[in-house]
């Protein structure tokens, strides 16, 4: 029976750039490496799956803080990638049609036309304020603060949820 894996065990490259690799104690490598977090928003950062390109699972490694640090810059590359949100800061039209909702708004990377399905289910609320949008493609969309919405947005947003 093969030891368990270890964070010193795991090597982690680019190659080609972009395209996160592995390779385990030196005797066999995975040329695509996807890595998920159990709890991404209330622990993030904590318990990492590291799963092939077919989603089996290659390693689990408890906290980012086991990695050496240029592994962990590596790991938090791709996390940040994987889960990357935009912040909504404003709605100039949300429109609903048989239980899709088709969004146009403004976020801190520019305006964005997104789909989402069935709002109850994906839209998150993380507090009494704040929203996490998750559309069709699983791209995240946040509004930080439904109050500094102006009242325009306030509106079309009420509109639907």
């Amino acid at each position: 029976m093969e030891a368990a894996l270890t964070p010193a065990d795991l090597q982690f490259f680019h190659s080609p750039p972009g395209m996160l690799r592995l390779t385990v104690r030196e005797d066999r490598s995975y040329p695509e490496v996807r890595v998920y977090q159990a709890w991404p928003l209330s622990d993030p950062g904590r318990f990492l799956s590291f799963q092939d390109s077919r989603g089996e699972e290659i390693a689990m490694v408890e906290s980012l803080d086991e990695l050496p640090m240029d592994q962990r810059s590596l790991v938090e590359e791709e996390l940040c990638r994987r889960y990357l949100t935009a912040k909504i800061e404003g709605i100039p039209h949300i429109r609903s049609e048989f239980g899709v909702t088709y969004w146009h708004v403004e976020t801190d990377r520019g305006a964005r036309d997104f789909v989402v399905q069935s709002l109850s289910e994906s839209c998150i609320w993380l507090s009494e304020h704040q929203i996490l949008i998750v559309d069709v493609d699983g791209n995240r969309f946040e509004i930080p603060d439904r109050r500094t919405l102006d009242p325009a947005s306030a509106a079309q947003l009420d509109a639907v949820i």
